[in-house]
């Protein structure tokens, strides 16, 4: 009997394969925009530095459900 519902093998190589591609692009340099966006806040002192990027964690989050919501209207 075979399990009934979505295969999770195909979804977990897309998913590999996603990962594998941004690691190639951020080891390219191909993502040195991300941290730098306006709004991004950055403060060094002498011995501290406060880094939170917030734009582009709003960015990535935007992305990520764009890219859900595709993958959820295909399987």
């Amino acid at each position: 009997m075979e399990p009934q519902g979505p295969q999770i093998g195909p979804m977990l190589v897309l998913l590999g394969l996603l990962v594998v591609g941004i690691g190639l692009l951020a080891w390219s340099g191909a993502l040195g925009w991300f941290g730098r966006l306006p709004g991004d806040i950055r403060l060094e002192g002498e011995r501290t530095r406060f880094y939170a990027p917030i734009t582009s964690m709003i960015v990535i989050s935007l992305a990520l459900s764009a890219l859900l919501w595709v993958v959820r209207r295909l399987f």
